[in-house]
């Protein structure tokens, strides 16, 4: 296992983190088998976990704090909120009302009295800057978060939250966790830049691109993971942009074969070599994904390689930029670009 540093911090972190999205009702999982997949990962060399408020209903922090606890202090913790909990209109966003309320739910489900790292689940675009830093400055101050960061941000709501930061005299966001892989590769034109200019550390989720990655989808195989049983409009190798997506997998795997590389490995080596990126965060739902993807912890990719990556996927480039996360409110909502 690789570490490094996260950002400015100082606080050391392995290059793969665990992400915990498939713990609980999403991943179908059982509390042993959250407790089996933690233990191994943390033997495995990793000591950063991060999960939500929103996973499963806050399934997965209560089946998280219940996997750690007697160990809390050798892990980097980090959870997340701003996604709705539930249909009450107020139970969301990223106001100084509700992220109160959402850290002292997390810290309860999670059994801590405090996380390392709290981030903004997603941009609200109803609630200002300083009200949101305003609150999270003080949640900072009160001891109940060491750090706090944002999740797929644009990057001018980065620059913007740190100009914002710098103007009201309030502590910073010092992470952003965007989508990234071989597949989704438009941060590189914006995101990543903006955050290397600030220094901020980049924990980057879906790296195997929700399984295209896996070395599970193929052409002629029947697309069976559990992601597409739910989202299958995503794996629709009739609709032109996962159409796309495959025939760049038939490609890559080419390349890993010629470079004696699993798929998983590939991927995962390819979003751990960009300067910018401090660790990949895996999500595995059982041990089998779990040991499969940590093996790829020391993967290094030659130049080779990358270049090869680079023929098949050109940087800067999103094979299914319809999936962003991170879409300007005006572009999906006709009233607002209009007078």
């Amino acid at each position: 296992m690789q570490y490094r540093t996260l950002g400015r911090t100082g606080v050391q972190v392995s290059s793969l983190a665990l992400g915990a999205m498939n713990f609980g009702r999403i991943g179908r999982t059982t509390q042993d088998e959250v407790t089996a997949v933690v233990d191994a990962a943390l033997e495995g060399g990793i000591n950063v976990i991060d999960t939500a408020d929103a996973y499963s209903g806050g399934e997965s922090e209560e089946m998280v704090g219940k996997a750690i606890a007697g160990r809390r202090d050798d892990i980097v913790l980090a959870t997340k909120a701003t996604l709705p909990m539930g249909d009450e209109r107020n139970h969301r966003g990223s106001s100084r009302r509700w992220l109160v309320t959402s850290l002292d739910n997390s810290l309860r489900r999670l059994g801590v009295d405090h996380v390392d790292l709290y981030q903004i689940h997603r941009w609200d675009p109803t609630t200002g800057d300083e009200e949101t830093l305003s609150a999270l400055t003080d949640l900072q101050r009160a001891g109940k978060i060491r750090y706090f960061g944002s999740s797929t941000f644009p990057a001018y709501r980065i620059v913007q939250a740190q100009w914002a930061a710098r103007e009201h005299h309030l502590s910073r966001y010092v992470t952003e966790q965007p989508s990234y892989s071989i597949l989704q590769r438009g941060i590189e034109t914006h995101v990543l830049p903006v955050t290397e200019e600030y220094g901020l550390g980049v924990l980057t989720w879906s790296p195997l691109a929700s399984g295209w990655l896996s070395g599970a989808i193929r052409e002629g195989r029947d697309i069976t993971t559990s992601r597409s049983a739910f989202m299958p409009q995503r794996f629709d190798t009739a609709i032109p942009s996962n159409r796309a997506r495959l025939e760049a997998v038939e490609q890559l795997a080419q390349v890993a074969d010629e470079a004696g590389l699993t798929m998983i490995q590939l991927a995962l080596g390819f979003v751990t070599a960009h300067p910018a990126v401090t660790s990949a965060l895996i999500g595995p739902r059982t041990l089998d994904h779990l040991h499969s993807q940590l093996a790829a912890a020391d993967t290094v990719l030659t130049a080779d390689v990358l270049d090869a990556i680079d023929a098949v996927v050109a940087p800067g480039t999103d094979l299914a930029a319809h999936e962003k996360n991170d879409t300007p409110p005006a572009l999906l909502d006709p009233a607002l670009r209009r007078r």
